[in-house]
């Protein structure tokens, strides 16, 4: 998630060519409902269509109670874990973690505290190696796609009551990270993701990318979404990570409307889980910097309210050939993702490049005259034969709904 190297920090970045030119696809695909996704596993997360995994990345028990009021229902990692502490904490806490699967997790098979088990942190980066004569530590290759599959199946011999979280680092979406190691392709994760029934992947493009306007990247995030449904056509449950703190970079920070719109862009592009990297190395190290950023928290816990009121809407199927949308400035598309639940029409849409622009939405099979209420902003706009308009500044997010 977030490793040191010699004079850099892997945290996850991006520098990669423009996507089809100009960006993602306008609209995302059709993705199955998810709401029944866990109903597979006796002892996964819970199969409810209430609930939308929305965790935090290798915390201490002790900061459970807070990152739940910020809205967070998940652990994923413990450190050097788990241990019979941390169970006995997070239970005591109220919160399922997602954990390495040791002797004492092994031992806890029918504790419903454990929901998932997971491979060690970013197999397809370069993996620490000591020298067996000198001492010296270096970088070695990643870890073989082969090896990540292998340990799959064992972890799942093991315990096939629960998913197995597979975690991959920002060459998920960016072709010209050097941090992989030698003899790496892409063609490797066509193999990783056969690892995992839970694929997810990292890349913080403010914090982290290497660029001198890196605010103009965001839209990294959603490649590498896409990608990974790609790359396992559709068949395995697509997470991914979210910046939120300074991490290694003390002059960068994501602003809270830019994570807003890499939470979106996520969503809206077929991730249906979310894990924020929380921690911060420079200009010091905090292990729960975000809890402690005045600004950054109270912005977090709004975006995870809302999440959380729509879980019935996001785990619904996505509607095949809803929305689309036309923007006025083809440099800077728009996303759109459409769902319909309890007799509403919903879109959800985000613009997806750092500037300004007009969209024209059709929604098809809506009467001739109806109302689009953009949800949290107090407003409401007309919809006549389907068709409506609205303003996007940079990487604005409008949520719609359509009764």
């Amino acid at each position: 998630m977030a490793r040191m190297l010699p004079g850099i920090v892997i945290v996850g970045l991006g520098a990669v060519a423009l996507w089809l030119a100009v960006g993602l696809p306008p609209r995302a695909g059709a993705q199955e409902a998810t709401q029944t996704a866990y109903a597979q596993w006796k002892h996964g997360p819970p199969a409810d269509p209430n609930y939308f995994p929305i965790a935090v990345w290798l915390q201490q028990a002790k900061n459970a109670a807070r990152y739940k009021a910020a809205g967070i229902n998940l652990y994923v990692g413990l450190w050097q874990g788990p241990t019979e502490q941390q169970l006995a904490d997070l239970t005591r806490e109220g919160m399922p973690v997602i954990c390495e699967q040791n002797e004492v997790g092994l031992a806890h098979l029918e504790d419903p505290i454990i929901v998932g088990w997971m491979h060690g942190d970013e197999p397809d980066n370069a993996q620490p190696v000591t020298d067996p004569e000198t001492g010296e530590r270096g970088w070695g290759p990643c870890i073989p796609p082969q090896k990540i599959v292998d340990d799959y199946h064992r972890i799942r011999a093991k315990d096939p009551s629960r998913p197995v979280l597979l975690n991959l680092g920002q060459g998920v979406a960016n072709d010209e990270w050097y941090g992989r190691g030698s003899g790496a392709k892409l063609s490797d994760y066509e193999t990783y993701v056969k690892g995992g029934d839970i694929i997810s992947f990292d890349v913080y493009p403010v914090a982290g990318l290497e660029k001198p306007d890196p605010e103009n990247y965001l839209w990294y995030v959603p490649k590498g979404v896409e990608r990974l449904r790609q790359w396992t056509g559709g068949q395995k449950i697509i997470w991914n990570c979210i910046e939120c703190t300074h991490i290694g970079n003390a002059e960068r920070q994501a602003t809270p409307d830019q994570v807003r719109a890499e939470v979106w862009m996520s969503l809206i592009h077929g991730s249906t889980g979310l894990i924020y990297f929380v921690h911060q190395f420079q200009p010091s190290f905090n292990e729960w910097a975000l809890l402690d950023d005045p600004v950054m928290l109270p912005a977090v816990t709004a975006i995870n309210a809302q999440i959380r009121e729509l879980a019935p809407v996001l785990n619904s199927p996505t509607v095949t050939d809803g929305a689309t949308v036309q923007s006025s400035v083809p440099e800077v598309p728009i996303a759109a993702m459409t769902k319909r639940h309890e007799g509403a029409t919903y879109v959800f849409a985000v613009g997806m490049r750092n500037a300004a622009t007009e969209g024209s939405f059709t929604v098809p099979g809506l009467a001739a005259a109806a109302e689009a209420e953009v949800l949290g902003e107090n407003r409401k706009l007309p919809v006549t034969d389907g068709r409506f308009a609205d303003s996007f500044a940079p990487y604005a997010v409008h949520l719609y709904r359509i009764r």
